[in-house]
């Protein structure tokens, strides 16, 4: 096999396989952990909203972590005023 350079990430020096990254950059590429991701939208399935952290819209995220993003805001109020 030719040698193709070295890894596009800083400080690796690994022979390259794909898109300037070695085989370890490349697959965490492929996952949307290096600072240019792989993609700019959710990778939640027909969520094309823009990336919020990780690689999930805000939605997708609040929701994987167990928290809605509506439902802790509407349920405080509602509390004290259903016993008062």
């Amino acid at each position: 096999m030719a040698n193709k350079g070295n890894c596009k990430a800083k400080d690796c020096t690994r022979e390259v396989i794909a898109k300037g990254y070695c085989r370890k950059h490349y697959r965490l590429w492929k996952l949307g952990e290096m600072p240019k991701p792989r993609y700019k939208i959710c990778t939640f399935e027909k969520c094309r909203k823009k990336r919020y952290r990780g690689s999930l819209c805000e939605e997708h995220f609040k929701a994987a972590r167990g928290a809605t993003a509506g439902a802790a805001g509407a349920t405080a109020p509602a509390t004290p005023a259903a016993s008062a």
